[in-house]
C-alpha cells in the first residue's frame, strides 16, 4: 500500500494507536485537488488545491504550494500559500515564503525576504477576542 502511494508522490508514515505522530508528505510534482485533513504533520512539496487542516504541524517546502485555507497548530512556510492561514501557536515564514491572504496566529516569525499580502492578527488577544462575545450570548440566553 505504501509503495503505491510513494509512486504517486504521497508518502504516509504510520501513526501510533491514537493517530498522532503520522507524517504525511506530498512530494514535488504531485497535485492534489480537494480537502486534506490530518491529526499528524503534513509536509507539502507539491501542490494542494484545497484547504489543509492539521492538529499538528504543516510544513510547506520551497517547491510547495497551497491554494486554499490552512489551519494548524504550528507551521513553517518556505513556499506559497494563497488563502487564509490560521495557526494556533507559531507561524514561521522562511525567506522565500509567499503568502497571499489573511494570517491569524499566536506568534509570528518572519525571515528577511519573506512576504505576505493581507491582514495579520496575532497574539493571545486573538483568542480572547473570539471568546469575548460568548459570555454575553449566554447571559442573553439566560435572561430570555
Amino acid at each position: 500500500m505504501f509503495e503505491q502511494l510513494k509512486n504517486k508522490g504521497v508518502i504516509t508514515r504510520p501513526a501510533d494507536a491514537t493517530g498522532n505522530g503520522a507524517i504525511n508528505i506530498i512530494g514535488a510534482g504531485t497535485v492534489i485537488e480537494g480537502e486534506v485533513k490530518s491529526n499528524g504533520d503534513i509536509r507539502v512539496d507539491g501542490v494542494i488545491k484545497g484547504s489543509v487542516s492539521s492538529k499538528s504541524k504543516v510544513v510547506v517546502g520551497s517547491t510547495g504550494s497551497i491554494e486554499g485555507d490552512v489551519t494548524c497548530q504550528n507551521a513553517d512556510i518556505s513556499g506559497s500559500v494563497i488563502g487564509k492561514t490560521t495557526v494556533s501557536e507559531m507561524l514561521f515564514l522562511k525567506s522565500n515564503a509567499r503568502i497571499n491572504g489573511d494570517i491569524q496566529t499566536g506568534k509570528l516569525v518572519v525571515e528577511v525576504g519573506a512576504s505576505f499580502t493581507g491582514n495579520c492578527s496575532m497574539g493571545p488577544l486573538i483568542k480572547d477576542i473570539k471568546n469575548a462575545d460568548r459570555p454575553a450570548q449566554k447571559l442573553a440566553e439566560k435572561t430570555a
